[in-house]
């Protein structure tokens, strides 16, 4: 009677297991399941399209063009990525004058760009040119020239040693990629040399 009653809790014991088991696997197909309706994989196009831009805006703006470029890529419909695209900017998710006034102050100050490298790339993120010219606008010919020569002090050291005409072109080039005006970057840099006891009286006059 012991060995029964012992072998029956046994199966008592392995039937509460093989059952627990048999829940935990039948937990997977439900998980697996929700995994499938993740709104992003849902085929509702509007509830593809906002998770989508949510999670493109997570920890990055984005303007209103490189959203509705993305979501073209995962084929939503044109009307529904305006509509969702829509209410987007109604509750301030996308704010285009925002992202170019905040691009202008970090690449300005970032990265020592001037207004005409800042105009280019925001086009390129598909902002309107009214907005661009409102971000651009805080920026103006002192701050630029002020930026410059922070950029050519930086630069004039590993300069040394080079001849002067070569030096000039190296370091007005160098301003020149970063949108500054030609004008404005011999200026700087013949002011830059001068400084430093260069003689740049004679150096080029011509195109870097």
């Amino acid at each position: 009677m012991t060995r029964r009653t012992e072998w029956a809790g046994a199966t008592d014991s392995e039937e509460s297991k093989g059952t627990r088991r048999r829940e935990r696997d039948g937990a997977r197909p439900g998980r697996e399941r929700s995994d499938r309706e993740r709104p992003e994989k849902s085929q509702d196009p509007a509830e593809r399209a906002r998770a989508i831009c949510l999670r493109l805006l997570t920890g990055t703006p984005r303007t209103r063009k490189q959203l509705a470029d993305a979501l073209k890529k995962r084929e939503i419909p044109d009307e529904v990525s305006e509509e969702v695209l829509s209410r987007f900017e109604e509750v301030g998710l996308i704010n285009d004058a925002a992202f170019a006034d905040a691009w202008v102050e970090s690449r300005h100050h970032g990265r020592g760009l001037a207004r005409r490298a800042l105009v280019q790339e925001l086009r390129t993120k598909g902002v309107d040119s009214a907005l661009i010219d409102d971000a651009v606008g805080q920026l103006d010919s002192e701050q630029e020239e002020e930026r410059a020569r922070e950029l050519v002090d930086r630069k004039l050291r590993s300069t040394r040693g080079l001849e002067r005409d070569k030096r000039l072109r190296r370091l007005a080039g160098m301003l020149a990629r970063k949108g500054y005006p030609e004008g404005m970057a011999l200026r700087v840099v013949r002011r830059a040399l001068e400084e430093e006891g260069e003689n740049a009286d004679d150096l080029e006059h011509g195109g870097f």
